[in-house]
């Protein structure tokens, strides 16, 4: 079971992904709107792993990643994307993402990325 922060401006995507996750035995121990609260909630927490959603206000996906990342080289970021934004999702695993998620979410893709990650 690992324990995992869930970052999305839209909280019914993150209802969305918490009620997966859990669903499928992980814990969700926190949840940030932002990219600012997910720099604070990672600190706070230390997750076993991160859904960073890109497109958000005050501080996107990438710049909260690359941020966490250069905070705690081993930190494990999923990246949550809508289709077509494979450019944003390149700029992300080079500021340190290890996976991808596309909306809608699909739970076994969810969860099979997630355990990918979380092993590697």
């Amino acid at each position: 079971m690992a324990k995992i922060l869930v970052v999305d401006d839209a909280a019914f995507m993150r209802l969305m992904l918490k009620n997966i996750l859990e669903s499928n035995g992980h814990e969700v121990v926190g949840e940030a709107a932002d990219g600012v609260q997910s720099l604070a909630k990672y600190e706070q927490l230390k997750p076993d792993l991160v859904t960073m959603d890109i497109v958000m206000p005050q501080l996107d996906g990438i710049e909260a990643t690359r941020e966490i990342i250069h905070n705690y080289p081993d930190a494990k970021i999923i990246m949550c994307t809508a289709v077509g934004q494979q450019a944003k999702v390149l700029e992300a695993m080079k500021a340190g993402a290890k996976g991808y998620i596309i909306k809608p979410f699909q739970a076994p893709k969810v969860v099979e990325e997630i355990n990918k990650v979380l092993k590697a």
